[in-house]
């Protein structure tokens, strides 16, 4: 995970390709707390964080929003109590970059 946390994302234009099957299965390897998830026919990664109470995952939300603005590459953020659901894709290929899997290692590392 850390080699991923220490890239940066590289900008991202329609038509970029998606990671591929065996890109995908050797990046999953290195972010294991974060699955996949089809939705709309867009594979996405997301990981369910948990916290105490609800101020702790407002903090770690706000945490995200502002490395996503870091790095100018923004996923779904969901806010309930006790626990936040990052969700990382790239909209301008409908699918997986290898920015999404630097982000997801970058977003492990706001719990340090």
């Amino acid at each position: 995970m850390s080699e991923l946390s220490q890239l940066k994302c590289e900008a991202c234009q329609a038509g970029a390709p998606q990671v591929s099957d065996q890109e995908l299965a050797a990046l999953l390897s290195q972010i294991p707390n974060w699955g996949t998830q089809v939705r709309d026919g867009v594979m996405q990664l997301e990981r369910v964080y948990k916290f105490k109470n609800f101020k702790l995952a407002w903090a770690f939300a706000n945490k995200v929003a502002e490395l996503a603005e870091e790095e100018f590459h923004h996923p779904g953020i969901l806010l309930e109590w006790g626990r936040v659901t990052v969700t990382w894709w790239t909209h301008a290929i409908g699918g997986l970059h290898r920015n999404d899997f630097i982000m997801a290692a970058k977003t492990d590392q706001l719990l340090d």
